[in-house]
């Protein structure tokens, strides 16, 4: 296996010869290989029919459709990612083997293709109308305002973790509008939604941190990313707790608000963060790359539980629960 900071260190001394890219090259900048991300469509759909049912549109059609215009929209967004990120991914000892990186990249082309997978991706939300539109326009105008000057907020402390973390519930929107395009899911589910990706974004960047750290590269690190120059261990750590905390909150009101049953889940969800945050502290981590997390067998072991646990309390009702969800005091004779 090659040394990390060997290579680091040869892509920042002098630019490699670079050989010019191919079609391959091309379709791998769209990075179809992360569709995985897009799980967290699943949970909008699967609520949607649960709380407001399907709508008198063609449902499965409008399935098809939106995940054709999730996927499209985010290929095209890390088509923009990866071509503005090309000369700062040289730092970083994963992203450094980037197409983009290695390879000669024609910019009319990666335009071209930019727009030929926004366009189309756009084009769909058309055809599926209601709240799917807008939602996939925020989608799309996210990307743009996270890898684009002079917005470029992943160069912001703290900013970049909340900008990249927006796209959890778009995701949520984009899968509950594909069911029912005339409403907008719970704000106390979309704000969970939002602060529970903040906490993989912060994980994710806590675990690299540690890692630069360990290695003397910090440094380096700060020239990937230039947010990182802000960052610690200590407050990525806090930041951490502080999001999951926000995210078990927003839970915590949909669950009650909406479904009681949902109460007994929760010891899952809980288990699911401690894990990531775990996973996170490892050297190397697999949180580093989301889109690999499959291949953490704990990991997906605790998601199976947790989405056991919901399927179960969707189906089945507790009344003993209902006394949960009012003011309740215990009294001694007064």
């Amino acid at each position: 296996m090659p040394d990390i900071r060997f290579i680091r260190s040869a892509a920042a001394a002098a630019p490699p010869t670079r050989t010019t890219a191919d079609l391959r090259d091309y379709l791998a900048i769209a990075r179809f290989d992360h569709a995985t991300k897009h799980v967290f469509i699943l949970p909008g759909i699967i609520l949607a029919y649960v709380f407001r049912g399907p709508s008198d549109a063609d449902t499965v059609l409008h399935l098809v459709l939106g995940i054709l215009s999730a996927v499209l929209i985010a290929s095209a967004n890390y088509v923009i990612n990866e071509w503005l990120d090309r000369e700062f991914d040289a730092f970083h000892p994963l992203k450094s083997q980037r197409i983009a990186v290695k390879r000669q990249l024609t910019p009319a082309l990666v335009y071209t293709e930019y727009a030929a997978f926004a366009g189309v991706g756009v084009l769909l939300a058309v055809l599926i109308g209601g709240i799917f539109l807008p939602a996939a326009l925020l989608f799309l105008i996210s990307g743009l305002t996270y890898n684009v000057r002079p917005f470029r907020t992943k160069d912001r402390a703290y900013v970049d973790v909340l900008a990249e973390s927006l796209n959890n519930p778009i995701r949520l929107i984009l899968g509950w509008a594909m069911v029912d395009p005339t409403s907008l899911p719970p704000g106390s589910l979309l704000l969970s939604y939002w602060m529970g990706g903040a906490f993989l974004m912060a994980s994710k960047r806590l675990s690299e941190y540690r890692d630069s750290a360990g290695r003397g590269e910090l440094a380096m690190l700060h020239r990937y990313r230039p947010s990182f120059a802000t960052y610690t261990a200590e407050n990525l750590t806090v930041c951490c707790f502080q999001y999951a905390i926000l995210s078990a909150f927003g839970l915590a009101v949909f669950l009650i608000k909406y479904r009681i049953e949902y109460i007994l889940a929760f010891p899952f969800v809980a288990s699911l963060f401690a894990l990531y945050l775990w996973l996170s502290l490892r050297e190397a981590s697999v949180a580093q790359r989301p889109e690999r997390l499959f291949r953490s067998r704990r990991l997906m072991l605790a998601v199976a539980a947790t989405t056991a646990a919901f399927v179960f309390t969707s189906l089945h009702d507790v009344p003993q629960l209902q006394s949960l969800s009012q003011p309740h005091f215990i009294s001694f004779g007064r």
